[in-house]
């Protein structure tokens, strides 16, 4: 599944369109690289997402071309969440 799909399905960012321009700005890393929003996604992969006030990282569990909003969480673990502080530091 693509990058931008998995981040809309699984609810980690609410819009595919917004999804595909946080990887075109190199705001998404896959396994420690830099992602495109077309990058194939399988479970065991780890994503590291950084948002304008926080940090996340989280391990693929589950790929799923649609799911219910209320399951979407069971798509992905947390392995991390920082908050950023304004000057992009963590608190």
């Amino acid at each position: 599944m693509r990058l931008d799909k998995y981040l809309k399905v699984s609810r980690l960012i609410k819009r595919r369109t917004v999804a595909k321009e946080v990887c075109d700005a190199g705001r998404v890393m896959l396994n420690g690289r830099p992602a495109k929003a077309g990058s194939d996604i399988v479970p065991g992969d780890v994503l590291q997402i950084s948002f304008g006030n926080k940090s996340l990282e989280a391990e693929v569990v589950a790929v799923a071309e649609a799911i219910k909003a209320s399951e979407a969480s069971t798509m992905y673990r947390i392995i991390k969440e920082v908050k950023l502080n304004p000057e992009g530091e963590a608190k």
